[in-house]
């Protein structure tokens, strides 16, 4: 019988694991379609991929039931593992009053893990205030009595950023759309709110946010404070859409930021990682709704590098998953339904439709990774025929996730099951921008400068050769994919994506949405970024494979962080960045913790962004281990 903590670690693992893939099947099925091997046209791109041949969707009823349920047990607070919810009364102290105790009652010990099963933490103190007053009390009594206090919102940065023992709040009964503003284009919501809903509340507005990640699940606050991203070299990371802020600190209590009011702690606090105070209120900028033309299809290594500067400025979005050990390419353009770059794309579609052969049904399509997995034992035949391309990876890397010609016959299924899948497809931004991610995983994301629209440097070409490189050098497991994707600069100083060219613009900060070739001047002389994210999945089950799994990621990143980083200038995405711990001796560790500090403080404004810190939290309540180590 395994220990007590043991068996709880893996029925949260388990949680983990069903809330990601409920998550990226609301993301991946918008459009709520049945697909089966006998009906209708068979989808394609990220829809043949990410979906199972035979699944339910869910009706509008069910997934709105499902959507709140989510924000309040499962999605927005993540995963709660434990035996229950325990209530115990705070230190009764004179100074407070019958409300304020009961305001500070949270559960006893909570065991929380983050979506990729990666880390957990027993938090002492695990708060979910549903008002504005509510945060205000909690966040006093913290700065009070010197409590850490995080502040989480869906739990999805693989890196658990926003975990601490001693105490974390949730922002997830704080999730009101507040104000929609159609004449200025702007929308303003509690933090909790999340990202799918605040899109589908837009949308009879005519409205929609600049870009989208991979998941939307993620809470307005998490999804702003840590700079994330989606693709197209013209748009910057979603900070940059932020127009005005609200956060309740420590020390001065709620403060109301914009370009107007105090404006360089504004742009510093639009990514304050949660270091700044508790951000409760978020302003965006929006654009007009729009729909995308999705196309995908596989290519050659020489064929991007060829047509890589155009299709840059040519696609409003446009994403690369590199398949390891092989030499595939997934290509996916995403650009306006009617637009000249649309229809351009739309017949170089049809013109590598009419080269390759298509298959009928998804059944057909999956059916290389199908075939490898039954024949290895991966699954049953009959379990086989209803998982989806991206369950089917999961289940075959399980069977030996460490053995690179194993790992690469995999990519090699993978690619085969792309290159049937490819087409087109329409919807809305928020429908096509997502995709489905895999299961539980490691994962390491960086950006880097590379260029302007105008004049792209091709560094981000040569990074992806040497990565290869190196990939093959050290014979490393890698699986598939590793994703690049790109943004235009943004004026938050913390941002990955920070530039002096967009610092001089900030007058334009919450986003034009000009598009790539509308020649645009200020547009097509600001600075692009490439993010590239490398990944292990992990096994849900094995306990020891998923920790050979993770020693073994630490060492492909460790790789990465050694012979890549500093040459490109690259930081990690601050929902990905580790603190290195490699077990191989703590001087070898201090040595490496160093290196990345001394690369961090090229790139950031730490002097500026500590003094902001210790201005609005004096006590270092709002930090843990992981900002602490690296920023101070």
């Amino acid at each position: 019988m395994p220990p007590a903590h043991e068996k709880l670690a893996s029925i949260s693992r388990h949680l983990a694991a069903r809330w990601l893939r409920h998550a990226q099947q609301q993301t991946t099925q918008q459009c709520r379609r049945q697909y089966s091997a006998s009906s209708g046209p068979p989808p394609t791109g990220y829809e043949a991929f990410a979906n199972p041949v035979k699944t339910h969707i869910p009706s509008t009823q069910e997934a709105a039931s499902i959507s709140r349920r989510n924000a309040i047990v499962a999605g927005t607070l993540f995963v709660a593992a434990g035996a229950g919810y325990y209530t115990s009364l705070v230190n009764k102290k004179s100074d407070l009053s019958t409300t304020q105790q009961d305001i500070l009652k949270p559960p006893t010990e909570q065991h929380l893990i983050n979506w990729s099963g990666t880390h957990e933490v027993n938090v002492s103190k695990y708060y979910q205030p549903e008002s504005l007053v509510e945060l205000e009390t909690i966040v006093k009594h913290a700065q009070d009595v010197g409590q850490k206090l995080r502040c989480v919102g869906s739990g999805l940065s693989p890196n658990a950023l926003a975990f601490e023992q001693q105490g974390m709040v949730s922002l997830a009964l704080m999730d009101k759309i507040l104000f929609i503003d159609s004449k200025q284009g702007t929308v303003t919501v509690q933090a909790g709110a999340r990202v799918q809903e605040v899109a589908d509340i837009l949308r009879p507005h005519g409205l929609t946010l600049q870009d989208y990640a991979s998941i939307r699940e993620q809470t307005i606050g998490g999804f702003t404070q840590v700079s994330a991203h989606g693709t197209g070299a013209a748009i910057p990371p979603v900070d940059d859409s932020v127009v005005a802020l609200k956060l309740v600190t420590p020390a001065l209590g709620t403060i109301e930021l914009s370009k107007e009011r105090d404006p360089e702690l504004f742009y510093m606090a639009r990514v304050g990682l949660g270091c700044l105070g508790v951000v409760v209120e978020v302003t965006m900028q929006c654009v007009p709704a729009y729909r995308l033309e999705e196309q995908t299809f596989v290519t050659t290594g020489a064929e991007v590098k060829a047509n890589h500067a155009t299709w840059l400025r040519d696609n409003k979005h446009l994403r690369y998953m590199w398949i390891p050990s092989t030499d595939a390419v997934v290509v996916v353009q995403c650009n306006e339904e009617g637009s000249e770059a649309g229809k351009k794309a739309a017949v170089e579609a049809a013109a590598r439709r009419k080269k390759g052969k298509e298959y009928s049904t998804l059944f057909e399509q999956v059916e290389p990774m199908r075939t490898l997995a039954v024949s290895k034992g991966a699954v049953s035949p009959d379990e086989a025929a209803s998982l989806s391309a991206t369950q089917l990876r999961d289940a075959l890397l399980a069977v030996a996730p460490l053995d690179s010609n194993w790992v690469a016959a995999v990519n090699a299924a993978e690619a085969e099951v792309w290159k049937r899948s490819a087409g087109t497809r329409s919807g809305w931004s928020d429908e096509i921008l997502g995709f489905d991610c895999g299961g539980q995983q490691w994962v390491l994301e960086v950006a880097f400068p590379c260029g302007i629209l105008d004049s792209p440097n091709l560094v981000d070409i040569k990074y992806m050769d040497e990565l290869q490189a190196l990939i093959i050098k050290h014979n490393i497991p890698a699986p598939a994919p590793i994703e690049q994707r790109w943004t235009s600069s943004s004026a938050s100083p913390m941002s990955p994506a920070y530039s002096s060219s967009s610092s001089s613009s900030k007058s334009n900060s919450g986003g034009s949405g000009s598009s790539p070739g509308s020649n645009n001047l200020e547009t097509s002389s600001k600075e692009i970024h490439s993010w590239v994210g490398i990944i292990m999945y992990l096994p849900e089950e094995d306990l020891e494979k998923r920790k050979e799994v993770t020693a073994a990621f630490k060492k492909y990143g460790a790789l990465v962080e050694k012979h890549l980083l500093g040459k490109y200038g690259a930081v990690e995405h601050w929902a990905k960045i580790e603190v290195p711990y490699l077990g191989d001796g703590k001087s070898q560790d201090e040595e490496i913790v160093a290196t990345m500090k001394a690369r961090l403080g090229k790139k950031y404004p730490l002097e500026k962004f500590n003094a902001a810190r210790k201005r609005l939290d004096p006590k270092n309540i709002l930090g843990n281990d992981l900002v602490d180590t690296l920023l101070t």
